[in-house]
């Protein structure tokens, strides 16, 4: 999960809305001092969460540099071995919505604390999996468990910091989610180069675990959390309400699209770059990933291109720019690969911007529960991306999964052309009733 870089913000929004189905059984919002920079506890605060982040992306995508030496190892196909990823991903998508309402009841720092020690400790117990069926079953139980940690952790945030602090501190776990999602490939892909893939997820377990360590010892407890008592038919409701708004669907929609060709193009191309005519080596394929910088580029330049382009047409540039990086990773020269991927990641990550961000100022109540859908939609489309980007390869070749990758692009152009449709008829029938004023 390339991180959610911009989902993050979404969940923010949520955390001091009064609408959340869970109701309240504490007493009045809490006064506490709340937690900014230069106060006791706000730089404890950062590093904990820095570090979650980092244990959190790292586990995640622990096996998706390694997919080729996986396959290797159990004598499995590329879409066999795709599963150790989508069955993260997946069940981090399944999920997510469950445990964040859980966080309601039981506290962020609980369910983070908990989160992560579950993750690790299956972590540690990954390396030794004794064949593909144990090894994805291990990781679906893995996803499933870091399901708990980006809505609490955004919660959190929003409760225990002032807000003209948040801005930061969320810029630094999400720095943590982009650092332990890229270093956590590149650590596996160099140490699998030398001592295999089981040392490589073995080294990523420790990793994790240690930066759990600095979570436990570092994180502040919560002064501003009240816990409520579940809903579920409010939930339920609220659930329902969002998956009835026909805009909500599309920004769903895309965010999935634009996941599928994420997912399916950084899940194949270490098999396309171990073999001819790149043949190269497990440490130099895991560092391909430090083209997800650019993400963070382009992520972060998203609101700009907003206000100059607006929504859509900065969906239309994303876009194209995507489809233009899957047609130029066609070459076998491996200068046109590197800016293929550079053009594909720039793209995903300013379609994703904009498709979260614009969650929120959709969802008029339930904002929270809107965001989890979302990133329920965004794991979903990288489980799939993952396992029919393996399979097209497996069939076809590359040109399979860049085929498989435009086919999700055209997706997303007719869901933002439809969607310029419905709004250019909603503004040509207002005109009418506002000349009869």
């Amino acid at each position: 999960m390339p991180p959610a870089d911009t989902g993050a913000s979404t969940v923010v929004v949520d955390a001091s809305a009064p609408s959340s189905p869970v109701t309240t059984t504490a007493a009045p919002a809490s006064t506490h001092e709340r937690l900014e920079p230069g106060r006791p506890g706000y730089r404890r605060m950062s590093f904990a969460l820095f570090a979650a982040g980092v244990a959190a992306f790292a586990l995640l995508y622990s096996t998706q540099a390694l997919l080729p030496a996986v396959s290797a190892s159990f004598d499995a196909t590329a879409g066999q071995a795709s599963w150790t990823v989508s069955a993260a991903t997946g069940a981090l998508a399944l999920f997510v919505l469950p445990l964040s309402a859980l966080s309601e009841r039981f506290g962020r720092r609980q369910m983070m604390t908990a989160s992560l020690a579950v993750a690790v400790l299956v972590g540690l117990l990954v390396p030794f999996a004794p064949s593909m069926g144990a090894l994805i079953a291990l990781r679906a139980v893995q996803g499933a468990a870091l399901a708990g940690l980006p809505a609490s952790a955004m919660a959190y945030l929003a409760e225990e910091v002032r807000p003209k602090a948040l801005i930061a501190a969320i810029g630094l776990f999400v720095a943590g989610n982009s650092i332990g999602g890229m270093s956590g490939r590149i650590l596996t892909g160099w140490v699998a180069q030398a001592w295999g893939w089981r040392a490589a997820l073995a080294a990523v377990g420790l990793l994790a675990l240690a930066c759990a360590v600095v979570f436990h010892f570092l994180i502040p407890k919560a002064k501003n959390f009240r816990p409520g008592s579940l809903n579920p038919k409010a939930l339920a409701k609220t659930v329902a309400t969002h998956l009835g708004n026909p805009l909500l669907v599309r920004l769903y929609a895309i965010g999935a699209l634009f996941m599928t060709v994420f997912g399916a193009v950084y899940t194949v191309i270490g098999y396309r770059l171990v073999e001819e005519p790149f043949s190269l080596p497990q440490g130099v394929i895991g560092s391909i990933f430090l083209v997800y910088l650019v993400g963070t580029v382009s992520s972060a330049a998203a609101g700009r291109l907003v206000a100059r382009l607006g929504r859509r047409g900065a969906l239309y540039l994303a876009v194209s720019t995507t489809a233009a990086g899957l047609l130029l990773s066609l070459a076998d020269q491996l200068a046109a690969v590197l800016l293929g991927l550079v053009l594909i990641t720039a793209g995903f990550f300013a379609g994703h911007a904009v498709a979260s961000s614009s969650v929120s100022r959709t969802a008029t109540e339930g904002r929270a529960q809107a965001s989890a859908l979302y990133q329920s939609a965004y794991y979903l489309g990288s489980s799939a991306g993952g396992t029919l980007g393996a399979v097209a390869f497996h069939a076809g070749g590359w040109a399979a999964t860049v085929a498989l990758g435009l086919l999700a692009v055209l997706g997303v152009v007719s869901i933002t052309l439809y969607g310029t449709r419905v709004a250019r008829a909603e503004r040509r029938a207002l005109v009418p009733a506002t000349a009869t004023r």
